[in-house]
């Protein structure tokens, strides 16, 4: 095979997934820039302050995956981490008050179902809903005010390292392979991925698309949870401003990577990508000194045409057909 061959090969498959391109086209710019830019601790620093939503994406990768969304995630975060601060301070051991937190983001799943898939009403408008009264919910637990943990063993959650790695990316790489073995591997996500691609034919081929999609909705609300519980680990601290743009960011991140708000295309990995460029992004123009209204715009810019890039792709790929 010649090198002519391999590169046409190498480009097909870049060209197929826009966030990767986006990450190349960010580093090599960043190499004409004196900056700390390519530096181990930046880029462990980047993937510890990524993990967070990298987390959330997981969970609602599932979702999205079924063919719906999930904008709640924001304020289950909130709520997990408040939640679980709330019992840490009130002397229960922290395992417990980690527990509770996760479950409470599986309760939020399990109403978001319900009204999703059992009651068929549009997840757009239902999630975005719960959303808010989340964020309310969460501003009388604390009286809009940061609720500060007195335990240190908590705390340790996610500010310790493990061989010298964050112990955030430790929990988010963990989660990684998990996902990613779920949705490849197991009945239950390739029925994820029929009901995405068609509802109709999955629920008449036999798969329980009710039970699946619920499912999948729990499991959004779960890692969401999960990661509020982090973040107020790593924060030492729960608040109601926590979360208040993490659902749009999520899904969009989601799309960026190449998953698709139809349903049946993308994974866990798309998603990854998707989010960490994000971080890319962000992490490149703080290095550049751009100030913050600046890497808003320009963020939002960016965002715009990796999907626009991503949409025409396939536009043009179904005409071709």
């Amino acid at each position: 095979m010649s090198m002519t061959s391999v590169l046409n090969k190498v480009w097909k498959s870049l060209s197929r997934q826009k966030a990767v391109l986006a990450i190349l086209a960010l580093v090599t710019l960043m190499l004409f820039f004196d900056t700390n830019f390519f530096t181990p601790y930046n880029w462990l620093d980047m993937l510890r302050s990524t993990s967070i939503i990298e987390i959330i994406g997981f969970g609602v990768t599932v979702v999205v995956i079924c063919g719906a969304c999930d904008l709640s995630v924001g304020g289950t975060m909130s709520i997990g981490g408040i939640l679980a601060i709330m019992l840490v301070n009130a002397n229960y051991p922290f395992w417990l008050a980690f527990l509770a937190g996760i479950l409470s983001g599986a309760l939020v799943g399990l109403v978001n179902g319900f009204l999703v898939v059992h009651q068929k009403t549009e997840p757009f408008i239902i999630t975005l809903g719960m959303g808010m009264l989340l964020k309310g919910v969460a501003q009388q637990l604390t009286n809009a005010s940061p609720l500060s943990s007195r335990n240190m063993e908590f705390m340790k959650i996610s500010n310790q390292q493990f061989f010298g790695i964050p112990s955030l990316v430790v929990y988010m790489a963990v989660l990684l392979v998990a996902f990613f073995c779920l949705l490849r591997f197991t009945g239950y996500g390739r029925n994820c991925y029929a009901i995405g691609g068609n509802y109709e034919v999955a629920k008449n081929s036999g798969i329980n698309v009710i039970r699946t999609k619920w499912i999948a909705f729990v499991i959004s609300g779960s890692t969401a949870a999960l990661a509020g519980v982090l973040l107020a680990s790593r924060m030492n601290t729960g608040s109601s401003i926590y979360g208040d743009t993490t659902g749009m960011l999520v899904n969009c991140g989601i799309v960026i990577g190449g998953t698709s708000f139809a349903g049946g295309i993308g994974g866990i990995y798309e998603s990854f990508i998707g989010l960490f460029v994000i971080q890319l992004i962000s992490n490149s123009m703080g290095m550049l000194g751009i100030g913050g209204y600046s890497q808003q715009l320009i963020r939002g810019i960016i965002i715009v045409l990796i999907i626009g890039m991503d949409c025409y792709a396939r536009k043009r790929k179904r005409e071709a057909v």
